[in-house]
């Protein structure tokens, strides 16, 4: 990813974590890193770039399966379930190619762009040809979304993901078999191939304990500690799910992931919705993350997650928008208190300070990018802007920018986006993608099919 040379922003709000902060300069030095903040800041220093409104640390996108961005509109249409969904979803995956798959992840890029995401997690796992067979190049999938990510201004962490069955060491269907290595040992060996970039980092999943026999798990979780990646796995979204991991193993996805040495501070679990006690308890005392995703987890009638007994019981909680019902992170952050709102009744889960923190610095982290998400010294510079004066916004007090941000905001208030200090958004437009709504419905039509 290019950086800029040395500049200086000038904040009219900044979110610095705990309080909104009037009036900070921010410099970024050659690096794309934050070089100083300067507080008590109350006009623009000469040459200062302006940003009016609220500006936070860039949004992190902590799960992402970027080709459903084509299923949005013709899967809400009548009922269904979880698995009805999923077969509309079949039909879209057998018609990515390589070039098809770069065109349509980075309008989907690039529209997380334009809600303030600067880094993105993929959880990747349509790997090979129809079929199966793999490609000349065997990571010509992943690699299409490393560079969508480099051409939509965003960073990537790839979460390249294991799938091996269709269900409890079942083999693979046919629709399912692009997305299968054979063996977890060849699918070790097919990431190994990929290569980290200044904007791309390479991950490990698991997608799920139906689609990963348990003799293997192990693999995949050694391949992320060798590596010192980051690993995610979708966990007990469906009660299904849990039904058959008791039937095949005698036990919860939860405590097999645990005998088989995947849990842990690095690994994340995705939705994380149908857990017993034991469950949560072992998720928090290895410190394994929580990625909620409240838009999909609705739109697909999954149910609501124990969000706060995970966190109180350690489990660190990122956000993410999956299947792209919508994307926009400032949903995900509300929803995730008003979904526990309606369950308990009672309000005030979280300050917006905490899931502004979720939605960033604790995203980042899931992803594998600690210096990101905080506007200090020596963190990337990577922030978005949020309008206080859109309908939606105008009117609170400014001390009070980030309930109004995390409570009355949307995506569409997103004014500005910064990555590595260079400008991917500025004034809701994209600079390198010039029209997102034209090159989505151009590439979603072509894999629509």
């Amino acid at each position: 990813m290019q950086v800029t040379a040395d500049k200086t922003y000038w904040l009219e709000h900044a979110w610095l974590g705990t309080h909104v902060e009037p009036g900070v300069a921010l410099d970024v030095d050659a690096d794309g890193r934050i070089a100083a903040l300067r507080t008590d800041t109350a006009t623009p220093p000469p040459g200062a770039e302006v940003l009016r409104g609220l500006t936070v640390p860039g949004l992190a996108n902590a799960h992402s399966h970027a080709f459903h961005r084509a299923l949005r509109g013709t899967v809400q249409v009548g009922s269904g379930t979880f698995w009805t969904w999923r077969d509309f979803m079949y039909k879209v995956a057998q018609n990515l190619t390589p070039d098809s798959y770069f065109a349509l992840a980075r309008a989907v890029y690039a529209e997380m762009a334009l809600a303030g995401i600067t880094h993105v997690g993929e959880f990747h796992y349509v790997h090979h040809a129809p079929g199966g067979a793999p490609y000349a190049d065997p990571n010509a999938m992943g690699e299409a979304l490393i560079e969508a990510a480099a051409a939509a201004g965003i960073r990537i962490t790839l979460l390249d993901t294991a799938y091996l069955s269709s269900g409890f060491g079942k083999a693979p269907e046919p629709h399912q078999r692009r997305f299968s290595d054979g063996t977890a040992d060849a699918w070790a060996e097919r990431v190994t191939a990929l290569k980290p970039r200044a904007h791309a980092r390479i991950g490990a999943a698991i997608h799920s304990v139906r689609a990963v026999p348990a003799d293997q798990l192990a693999t995949v979780a050694r391949w992320a500690e060798e590596q010192r990646a980051p690993l995610h796995v979708h966990l007990s979204e469906q009660t299904a799910e849990n039904d058959a991991c008791q039937a095949a193993h005698g036990r919860t996805p939860t405590q097999l992931l645990s005998d088989h040495g995947v849990l842990g501070p690095r690994t994340t679990g995705v939705h994380n919705t149908h857990l017993t006690d034991t469950d949560i308890a072992l998720l928090g005392g290895t410190s394994t993350g929580t990625c909620m995703c409240p838009t999909t987890e609705r739109d697909l009638a999954d149910g609501i997650g124990p969000a706060t007994r995970l966190q109180h019981a350690g489990s660190p909680l990122s956000l993410g928008s999956d299947s792209h019902a919508v994307i926009d992170l400032l949903e995900e952050a509300r929803a995730m208190e008003l979904n526990e709102r309606l369950r308990s009744r009672t309000r005030g889960h979280w300050t917006a300070h905490a899931l502004l923190s979720a939605a960033t610095e604790d995203g980042h982290a899931a992803l594998g990018l600690p210096d990101a998400g905080r506007l200090e010294i020596g963190a990337l510079a990577d922030f978005t802007t949020i309008a206080l004066d859109s309908v939606r916004t105008a009117g609170p007090l400014p001390r009070l920018a980030a309930e109004t941000a995390v409570f009355a905001a949307s995506a569409a208030d997103v004014r500005h986006t910064v990555v590595g200090g260079r400008h991917v958004v500025r004034d809701g437009a994209h600079t390198l993608v010039g029209d997102v709504a034209a090159a989505l419905s151009e590439s979603i039509a072509a894999v629509r099919g």
